[in-house]
């Protein structure tokens, strides 16, 4: 555990898993270089011991020399799995690095989960959620698939009040274990390659059906009393107290009984098996998981979800592997499986630990893979607690009005990131933000959403202090038109726009609506415009709904309901001595003085 007050040092981090990585990676190739000897002198001693005449000692350093090579074998994958762990924690500590400097290049990529629709959401689109250089990048990734869409859902859908308390008390305990987070991720930069379908595939074994169905009792029976009556009439027979050897009559019933549930015998160990391979990659990260600190309702709950009947999830898991390792016996050693079936009818008593198994626990996966998912996002939210101490725990309040003191861009880089103040509310009022082109009236806005997102996510927020209600966010920022939908631009627009009103218009008793507009209606004539502005600011107005609005037209400062209802904030820009122009991205009272398209047309090269 680091010292809370300093971000993690990822840069040496990184550095000191490479050397251990070069060292383990050195190692591995003197011993494969060893294996390789010892295997050479092993097989020419034993074909020049044969061709000699077989004598024990010599026979004996032969033996000794495979014994040798197999215990190679042994710590060469040992070492080899060191190589991957500290590769493994070499990355993670690189792209926790380019995290902090928002280098979206050293990060992967971070689309949205197949299950999420983006198209009516609304705020994704607008706010960077998800994509190349997003806040979804940013925070992640998640090693599995549940982890990745428990965040997203978590970023797309406005928590409870209780739940935010609950994550923001867990994300307080795990902040601090910084050796416990950056393990987990490399534990799933390991399990990368598991497959979410055969996953999938192993929960429909797990929660479905018994492979016989209402016969599973009567199997039971039969099968136990089959067995019960080989060993018995071999006994007597042994024993002489049977004329007649009667024990082939229930072996070969058992035979006839094996060969008829063979096909679901097989079926089901195939389901169970072939899912359970995938799931094994998780065995780790399940390992890592469940020792992590209890000192938090919600980590004490999930904790409490990561077990079955007492077992922990980890210690469930392997022994479906042991009883999985004894179903292998069908297919590993065919020619030894048919006399132990035989006499033990050793496939059903596979099958029916497996049904003891997906009784006990085998419901319960889904579970524990739901459980993993929110520990790890938990974890995602505590590394950005952790790598910006500055940032503030947001506070909920009951004031309709989001009150936030040194907001900025949580996707921009500390050393270019400009803060600034900002008050939206009380209802009856709107933030109206004037100024000129590039002044940062668009970034402002993506600034106050993307941090009401990550509240209602349960994370901190890139501000000094920050205080809102619950609230739900709806934003117009980009606007783009739609070929595959059949929408222009403007129609886009109206679309969009139609979405933020119908959601004022809805009736809330505990929460508040929060708008973000930027520049509306930019499709059509500026009286139109005019009017139209005007005519939303009116009903958003009348809903108790509360935001910032966005614009070049320095005339609706003038006209009703702006005029009485606005707060008044513009950005504006720098002109040095030698005519370049700058901004300097500071928010300030009052209306923008000044307009800059001709000036930016100028630089650009086009003559006006």
């Amino acid at each position: 555990m680091n010292d809370d007050s300093s971000p993690a040092p990822y840069a040496e981090n990184a550095a000191r898993h490479a050397a251990d990585r070069d060292r383990a990676a050195g190692l591995s190739k003197r011993i494969a270089r060893l294996r390789l000897t010892i295997f050479l002198v092993g097989a020419g001693g034993l074909v020049w011991t044969i061709s000699r005449g077989v004598t024990p000692v010599p026979l004996a350093l032969c033996l000794m020399l495979f014994a040798l090579f197999g215990g190679l074998v042994v710590w060469h994958t040992r070492v080899d799995a060191r190589v991957a762990w500290f590769e493994a924690l070499r990355l993670v500590n690189l792209r926790a690095k380019a995290r902090r400097a928002r280098d979206w290049h050293a990060l992967p990529d971070a689309a949205a989960p197949d299950t999420v629709d983006l198209a009516d959401h609304p705020y994704a689109v607008d706010l960077d959620l998800f994509g190349h250089a997003s806040l979804y990048q940013w925070l992640g990734p998640a090693a599995t698939p549940r982890g990745r869409t428990t965040l997203a859902d978590w970023l797309l859908r406005p928590a409870s009040r209780s739940e935010i308390v609950e994550r923001q008390a867990a994300t307080s305990v795990l902040a601090a274990e910084d050796d416990w987070r950056l393990r987990l991720e490399a534990h799933g930069v390991l399990a990368a390659g598991a497959r979410q379908a055969e996953i999938d595939h192993f929960l429909m074994w797990a929660e479905g059906p018994d492979a016989f169905g209402r016969y599973t009792h009567l199997l039971r029976v039969v099968v136990f009393t089959l067995l019960a009556s080989i060993w018995i009439l071999i006994a007597l027979h042994a024993r002489g107290l049977t004329s007649v050897a009667l024990w082939p009559i229930p072996l070969v019933a058992g035979i006839i009984l094996s060969f008829v549930a063979a096909e679901r015998l097989q079926s089901a160990f195939d389901r169970a098996g072939g899912g359970q391979d995938a799931l094994a990659r998780y065995a780790a990260i399940f390992e890592h998981g469940v020792t992590a600190p209890r000192t938090a309702p919600r980590l004490v709950e999930l904790l409490d979800r990561l077990s079955a009947d007492g077992h922990t999830a980890p210690a469930s898991m392997r022994r479906l592997n042991r009883i999985l390792g004894c179903a292998e016996l069908r297919r590993g050693a065919a020619l030894l499986h048919f006399p132990v079936q035989a006499f033990t009818l050793w496939d059903f008593h596979v099958l029916f630990a497996l049904e003891r198994w997906r009784l006990s626990s085998g419901r319960r996966v889904r579970g524990w893979l739901e459980a993993l998912g929110e520990l790890e996002a938990l974890t995602q939210l505590a590394t950005a607690r952790r790598d910006n101490p500055g940032w503030a725990a947001p506070e909920f309040g009951t004031a309709r009005e989001v009150v936030a003191d040194d907001i900025g861009h949580p996707l921009i880089a500390d050393a270019r990131r400009v803060a600034n103040s900002v008050k939206m509310g009380p209802p009856g009022s709107i933030l109206l933000i004037t100024g000129s082109n590039m002044s940062g009236k668009s970034t402002l806005l993506r600034s106050i959403g993307l941090n009401i997102v990550l509240a209602h996510a349960g994370s901190c927020v890139c501000a000094r202090h920050m205080s809102l209600p619950d609230c739900d966010l709806q934003t117009s920022i980009r606007v783009t038109d739609s070929l595959e939908r059949g929408l222009s631009y403007f129609m886009a627009a109206l679309a969009r726009l139609k979405g933020v009103v119908d959601a004022a218009q809805h009736e809330r008793t505990d929460r508040v609506l929060v708008y973000l507009l930027d520049e509306i209606l930019q499709g059509t004539n500026s009286v139109e415009r005019s009017l139209a502005v005007r005519a939303v600011t009116r009903h958003l107005l009348d809903a108790g709904a509360i935001g910032a609005m966005t614009t070049h037209d320095l005339a609706l400062a003038d006209e009703e309901p702006l005029k009485s209802a606005a707060q008044l904030m513009h950005f504006s820009e720098t002109l040095d001595a030698d005519g370049t122009m700058g901004f300097d991205y500071v928010l300030k009272p009052g209306i923008a003085t000044s307009r800059n398209a001709l000036r930016l047309m100028q630089m650009i090269g086009i003559d006006v």
